[in-house]
């Protein structure tokens, strides 16, 4: 009987498929191929090579691996900051998808800052991921651009679309229609000014946010007040104190905050001015806030489906790591009505 873990390379070293492929008695090639998960293994050798694995402790070299099939079987994801939960969310949607088909996921945080989106692009090119998916801090920014045309590696954009690339995989939402909606549901309780705190201008869901809100009020012969700046609570709470003490002849009697974070910003200035929702003033979120469930009252959303984002964008980088050429997916928004909204209170 061989001794359990033997191993040629002396006390301490590191077993490789040789070691375990005497110590299983089977050839180089049987172990790879049961490694591999290869059908075309009978039952007995797959047991004898997964107990020599066992016993000598074997790890497979993935960087050797990786040289050799010219793959890591990894994807670069840069995102602005994985600590904001909708992102944390989209994260997860994305790697479940990736590990089914045997990838892991690297994040690197952009922080918002369109230079770090470049240089996390560029690390992650460095460690030879297969693809990358990207939430970029700003579209217009023309090093970002660049970067991507440079690019040699298959990637997805997540509701982003960057000028000057003619063709690129991505991901949307359809923020238009969802704003639409809650518009329509805010001017049929009586509403005549809605207000809009929305994040960077320089990225698609802010400028399709904006564009659709004025539209809707426009056809619900209402009045629109929107102004952006950034994905933070600290702007949601300056911003909404702009627009409660704006020069309108009346402030608006219903907000749409443009983000989680946003939210939580609004929440501390209407708490401040001891503001009541939906007594004092309506309220309505772009995506979920987590634990919203347990606040004053449930918040009416403009809803998406945010792991399905990352999922998607999983399964395109896919297609496109198959040679399959680059697509355009929309992904739907829809409108969830709450008790957060209310008809407005009389003018005293």
């Amino acid at each position: 009987m061989k001794a359990a873990g033997r191993n040629s390379g002396g006390a301490g070293a590191r077993a490789g498929i040789r070691q375990v492929a005497e110590q299983a008695g089977v050839a180089i090639s049987s172990v790879s191929r049961v490694l591999s998960n290869h059908p075309d293994v009978s039952d007995t050798m797959r047991m004898r090579v997964r107990e020599a694995v066992a016993q000598l402790n074997y790890e497979p070299d993935i960087l050797a691996q990786s040289l050799r099939r010219g793959s890591t079987w990894t994807i670069g994801f840069v995102i602005s900051n994985i600590a904001n939960p909708l992102f944390a969310e989209i994260a997860i949607g994305a790697e479940l998808a990736l590990q089914k088909a045997g990838y892991s996921v690297l994040i690197a945080n952009s922080l918002g800052a369109p230079e770090r989106d470049v240089s996390q692009i560029g690390l992650l090119k460095q460690r030879r991921v297969d693809g990358l998916i990207l939430s970029l801090s700003d579209e217009e920014d023309p090093t970002t651009a660049a970067a991507l045309k440079r690019l040699d590696k298959p990637f997805v954009l997540l509701d982003r679309v960057v000028r000057g690339l003619k063709t690129a995989n991505s991901v949307l939402s359809d923020h238009a229609g969802g704003v639409r909606a809650a518009v329509a549901h805010l001017a049929g309780l009586g509403h005549r000014h809605i207000g809009f705190i929305g994040g960077s201008p320089r990225v698609r869901p802010s400028r399709e946010r904006v564009a659709a809100l004025q539209e809707a009020c426009r056809l619900h012969g209402i009045t629109a007040s929107a102004v952006c700046g950034s994905y933070t609570s600290e702007y949601g709470e300056a911003a909404a104190a702009e627009l409660l003490d704006g020069a309108a002849a009346a402030p608006p009697t219903a907000l749409i905050a443009g983000s989680n974070q946003i939210l939580v910003g609004v929440l501390k200035t209407l708490r401040r001015r001891q503001l009541e929702v939906p007594r004092d003033i309506s309220l309505v979120t772009c995506d979920d806030l987590p634990l919203s469930e347990f606040l004053f009252v449930e918040l009416a959303t403009i809803y998406r489906d945010i792991p399905k984002l990352g999922t998607t964008a999983a399964e395109l980088l896919m297609a496109a790591l198959h040679g399959e050429p680059p697509r355009e997916i929309m992904l739907p928004v829809e409108f969830r009505p709450g008790a957060s909204c209310a008809r407005p209170r009389p003018a005293l």
